[in-house]
């Protein structure tokens, strides 16, 4: 069987930090390692998403060519993948003629088999620079909230989105003057063509994550909606048809293809240029795609409907394990604050092996985690100096002191015998939690096992031994030598420089499969070193320094005034009750409804909540809300909603209240 591994393409416009790694690329590349472990044929395959209106607004504010930008961010980029032993088969980009062209057969195949339509829209133009204005080249006044500065087609004020054409004082951001609204035609993915299609698809995705699926799944009961697929923009890959001169595909349909793209270009690589359609050609590659949470649509409905609609007949994904968010010191990431972890920073400061560590540890798998420079110290002191790197210190030291560095295997007592048998009953289940993408869970596993050869080292007390029984003591060692050879196989997808390290001071060869964990060997240590280093006290409070120094200061919060007071017996009217969220999805047409299935203990609803700026789909299903549930039902885009959930809003955006605990019907008092 064969895989293609890939991982979202990171945008070229910016540098790549923490939250990026832990969500999208340092599991994808543990699982790769992994698979090559087993012996699998599989290819990782990534490259810079290097089309896009935000890169236009650099190189314009720069004076600089778009390609000027991408060059610059997509060598930083690959450098903080270097830092951390990111390993790609291929890293490409998408501003490259193998991608322009397989783009262009992309849309044409589409186009031709009538999945693509054109629609005339209305958009800004500037006369001034004789150009169609797209959504981030226009700034003026919020529709919504009056603010002034807001985006084309969103307030950041008030967080709320609006078509472009409702901005209010519009103006151009190159020139300053006032645009006029024009007519001009896009063209649009029709999806809904791919509806029963999609359905029959996923509905055999039983193994995909529950919420993912289920998604889905509703979605595609809404119905599904076209997709403008086309820009007014000068920067990006031409629209292939006589009549959109000036056109260029959107950044989200050209950004996928770019694994294919990417896969021919590795192929010319290694002078066998059709070797690529040994893996896409093929409908039983495992195509396993790593992404955030909120490129789930894109990669489970959008992506698979654009192959569906393809002449060639291209695998489809086969999972596609998204993660969740990393927040960074109890606050969400962000950039545009400088509140993040830059990689290539970080790296020059620490072992890029220790941030690998640290973020398997702490994966957002199943929940959003937090970065913390404190319990990253603790991680890296606490279990991979202390628990890890203390039973090589101790063994190796005791194995040079009394046997020369020489540890012989001998036939093991029972004692010993059990701990070989529960370890590699160990490494079996861990095997099983890498295909499975459980990272964080066998970071845990893998130390247990460490902690489990440190118990019997103390137990077996060699150093009382020593005096009475070499062979017991020799079996000691043996046993956690042993250890330790498994460990170094079960945990090279996460530290593979250091598990070599390990093995080069015990005399083992390269590790070349997961085999390689139940080999009995006899042990001569040489070069013995400290396996890790601890973190001073000193360089995690130089690094929060740093962080809060770099980090730009939030606004100053508007707080709206308090409304007039109501009785208590006002009050002792609203009918506020716990209620757990079973099923969300988007409300067609909209950009900020959501349509929910409520679970109220006594019986089940449904509401309509003004939430999807702030909350996906999947993101809020399962959490238990707060709810008004005796408010007058009303209709909302024709929906019934009886009931509306509590939640609050600042500039950071919609906060819905999500108590600790607690059961389905629950009154609020």
């Amino acid at each position: 069987m064969k895989y293609i591994v890939t991982s979202a393409l990171p945008y070229a416009n910016g540098k790549l930090h923490v939250g990026h790694v832990a969500g999208a690329y340092l599991p994808a590349d543990i699982f790769v390692r992994y698979l090559r472990l087993q012996q699998q044929d599989v290819i990782y395959i990534c490259g810079t998403d290097e089309h896009g209106t935000p890169i236009s607004i650099s190189a314009d504010k720069e004076g600089i060519t778009p390609l000027d930008v991408v060059a610059r961010y997509h060598a930083s980029i690959k450098e903080a993948f270097d830092g951390i032993g990111i390993e790609f088969d291929n890293f490409s980009g998408t501003a490259r003629e193998e991608h322009y062209q397989l783009s262009q057969d992309f849309f044409s195949a589409l186009h031709n088999n009538g999945h693509i339509q054109p629609k005339t829209t209305l958009q800004f133009y500037c006369e001034h620079d004789k150009r169609y204005l797209p959504d981030r080249y226009v700034e003026g006044t919020c529709p919504k909230c009056g603010t002034e500065g807001a985006r084309g087609d969103q307030c950041d004020k008030c967080g709320q989105t609006y078509e472009t054409t409702l901005l209010k004082s519009p103006r151009c951001k190159i020139c300053g003057n006032e645009p006029e609204i024009r007519e001009t035609k896009h063209w649009f993915l029709q999806l809904g063509r791919f509806t029963d299609q999609l359905k029959e698809w996923i509905s055999h995705k039983d193994y995909w994550k529950e919420n993912v699926r289920n998604f889905m799944l509703n979605l595609l009961e809404q119905g599904l909606i076209e997709r403008s697929i086309t820009r007014d923009l000068s920067w990006g890959v031409p629209v292939p048809l006589p009549d959109a001169e000036g056109k260029v595909l959107y950044v989200w349909f050209d950004a996928p293809i770019g694994y294919i793209s990417s896969t021919v270009e590795w192929a010319k690589k290694l002078g066998n240029p059709e070797l690529w359609k040994e893996y896409w050609l093929d409908p039983e590659t495992q195509l396993v795609h790593f992404i955030g949470k909120d490129n789930i649509i894109f990669h489970a409905l959008i992506w698979p409907a654009m192959l569906m609609g393809q002449n060639t007949r291209y695998c489809l994904p086969h999972d596609i394990p998204a993660n969740e968010f990393m927040n960074l010191e109890g606050q969400k990431i962000s950039t545009s604050r400088n509140w993040a972890i830059w990689v290539d920073e970080f790296v020059k400061e620490f072992d890029g092996e220790y941030l690998r560590y640290y973020l398997a540890a702490n994966a957002p798998e199943r929940q959003d985690a937090d970065f913390s420079f404190k319990d990253f110290q603790q991680r890296i002191n606490g279990e991979l100096n202390n628990v890890l790197g203390n039973l090589a210190n101790r063994v190796f030291a005791f194995a040079m002191k009394h046997f020369e560095g020489h540890i012989e295997q001998l036939d093991l007592d029972e004692e010993s015998q059990s701990i070989i048998n529960e370890a590699d009953k160990g490494i079996s289940e861990i095997s099983e939690a890498y295909r499975d993408y459980q990272v964080k869970r066998n970071t845990k596993s893998i130390m247990d096992l460490a902690r489990m050869g440190n118990r019997f080292f103390d137990e077996r007390k060699p150093w009382v031994a020593i005096k009475e029984d070499n062979q017991h003591v020799q079996q000691t060692l043996w046993v956690c030598a042993s250890l330790l050879q498994k460990i170094s196989v079960a945990i090279s997808p996460i530290l593979p420089k250091h598990m070599q390290k390990l093995r080069e001071m015990m005399s083992l060869p390269p590790i070349t499969a997961w085999a390689d964990a139940s080999v009995r060997n006899d042990y001569i240590l040489k070069d013995i070193k400290p396996l890790f280093t601890k973190i001073e006290d000193t360089a995690i409070e130089a690094e929060l320094q740093k962080l809060h120094n770099m980090a730009k200061p939030e606004q100053p919060a508007e707080y709206l005034p308090v409304k007039p007071e109501i009785t208590f017996d006002q009050f002792s009217a609203l009918d506020l009750r716990l209620a757990k969220v079973l099923e969300a999805a988007a409300v067609p047409k909209t950009d900020k409804l959501l349509k929910l299935k409520i679970d109220l203990g006594f019986e089940t609803r449904e509401l309509v909540a003004g939430i999807a700026q702030s909350y996906s789909p999947e993101s809020i299903v399962g959490k238990t809300v707060v709810m008004l549930v005796n408010l007058q039902p009303r209709k909302i885009r024709g929906i019934e909603s009886n009931g509306m959930i509590l939640a609050a809003h600042d500039e950071s955006g919609l906060h819905v209240v999500l108590p600790d605990g607690g059961s389905p019907g629950a009154p609020v008092q």
